[in-house]
């Protein structure tokens, strides 16, 4: 393998939220210590004052979660930080206090009104909600709130199974071929070697070569995957990454069909568990991650199979530093493991939940810059990066002229700056091509990406690609 090109320039990581935490707990602590008016309670006010409004410049409204020990900025998680962190996390959750919503107009002495109120803070005896009781001290841009955890199906948004609307035949096929093999496996009949052989030739020799076919795995997914569905998206990416990196022929193979049945093992697993929008039980989260080493066992037994096929469903959900499930020591993970790794947790945020909306191209990519060197390996990441852009084939996006466009074509040399197809609002038929690198005679860019957008419901993102 060759070494992957400089993860390209990217938009600004979103601040840790865990620091806005670490602020509201180190200014309650100063609020019981100090006088008011103290000259350490100004400037930790000053300082978590600044913090605030450097996220609120990114939207109206930041949303800080704590979901089982993991802050959540904005819905989408930032994972557990520092010993300190995690002790701010701590006082906090001791109060109650699991999630912290700020909107745009907040002002200075609101955060005072809320430290102080944390300092002085007991359940009122009346059952005097914590939104009356900060209404009574003139907060009126910060909410408090315990996360009350809840089996949410009642109220979950019913996304489809799999992808609507017309699909490239070849990606049609695949995911026929696909859901037969995993139904095989659920209904307790072997796994047959000679359909995955021929199904991982599929995807290399024809899905991978259809750029509508492409376009529809890598563009937000309105959809709640099912296990097959979310494997063969996780293979093609899997490729992408494997050329990046230019895989030999064999180790291309090799790694698709590990991708392709890395979650062979959740067919063991009741769905009504694997598709649960709520909060997990100590007995179904063990189930859910027993999923791996159930995979293992089921490829294990199967003969004809690539070697390291059992071992990249056995580790998949194992970190680059030898954490995750299932508990092996602190062995990290056969490179193939860790690659599969990284198209799964991309895979898996850009597609619809039953608690979430999937998340935008760009944004997925800069989680996993986050989760860079800690749970990911860093190579990797920028490896996946370069190879998908943050603009990946298939995004609909709206230009710095307000022009609404489908990504046709990356830029290797210039990922931020695709070729697209223009489109009408509808986003019904393509109106010509541009280039989005294009300069003006002064050397500037024409125009820019300014954002991502979702497409809209029966959106055929085949009308503005061609082979």
């Amino acid at each position: 393998m060759t070494s992957p090109s400089a993860l390209p320039a990217a938009p600004a990581a979103p601040p840790d939220p865990i620091h806005v935490l670490k602020g509201f707990a180190s200014l309650r602590r100063l609020m019981g210590t100090y006088p008011p008016g103290h000259p350490m309670i100004a400037q930790k006010l000053h300082e978590l004052d600044d913090l605030i409004r450097v996220h609120l410049r990114r939207g109206p409204v930041l949303e800080v979660d704590v979901v089982d020990g993991d802050v959540h900025l904005d819905g989408v998680s930032f994972g557990r930080d520092d010993q300190a962190s995690a002790q701010a996390v701590r006082e906090l959750s001791d109060l109650g206090i699991d999630s912290i919503h700020i909107r745009e107009g907040v002002e200075t002495d609101e955060l005072r009104a809320v430290a102080e109120f944390l300092w002085n803070y007991k359940e009122s005896a009346e059952g005097e909600s914590m939104e009356a009781q900060l209404a009574r001290l003139g907060v009126r841009h910060i909410s408090l709130a315990r996360l009350v955890r809840l089996d949410t199906r009642w109220r979950a948004q019913q996304w489809p199974d799999a992808p609507t609307g017309p699909l490239d035949p070849a990606y049609a096929e695949s995911l026929a071929l696909a859901e037969q093999t995993f139904d095989t496996v659920a209904a307790g009949r072997r796994l047959d070697p000679v359909t995955v052989r021929d199904l991982v030739e599929l995807l290399i020799y024809r899905v991978a070569r259809s750029n509508a076919a492409l376009g529809q795995i890598l563009a937000v997914k309105q959809y709640e995957n099912l296990t097959y569905c979310h494997s063969v998206n996780v293979a093609m990416l899997s490729l992408l990454l494997g050329r990046q990196l230019r895989l030999d022929e064999a180790a291309m193979s090799a790694l698709v069909e590990a991708a392709l049945l890395h979650d062979i093992g959740k067919t063991r697993v009741p769905l009504d568990i694997v598709k649960k929008p709520g909060a997990l039980t100590k007995h179904e989260r063990k189930l859910i991650e027993a999923h791996t080493t159930f995979g293992a066992e089921i490829l294990v037994q199967t003969e004809g199979l690539r070697p390291l096929t059992p071992l990249v469903a056995l580790e998949h959900h194992r970190n680059a530093r030898g954490g995750g499930y299932p508990a092996l020591g602190s062995e990290v993970p056969h490179i193939m493991s860790q690659m599969v790794s990284v198209a799964d947790i991309y895979e898996a945020i850009t597609g619809a939940r039953s608690y979430q909306e999937p998340t935008m191209p760009e944004r997925a990519c800069l989680v996993l810059a986050r989760l860079a060197g800690d749970k990911l390996n860093t190579v990797l990441v920028k490896a996946f990066v370069s190879a998908i852009t943050f603009f990946p084939i298939g995004s609909v996006v709206r230009t710095s002229r307000d022009e609404i466009g489908v990504v046709v074509r990356t830029n290797a040399a210039d990922p931020l700056h695709p070729v697209l197809a223009l489109s009408d609002l509808e986003l019904q038929r393509p109106c010509g091509r541009v280039d989005s690198a294009a300069r003006d005679a002064a050397g500037s860019y024409e125009r820019h990406i300014l954002e991502t957008l979702r497409p809209p419901e029966g959106f055929d993102v085949g009308n503005f690609l061609v082979a």
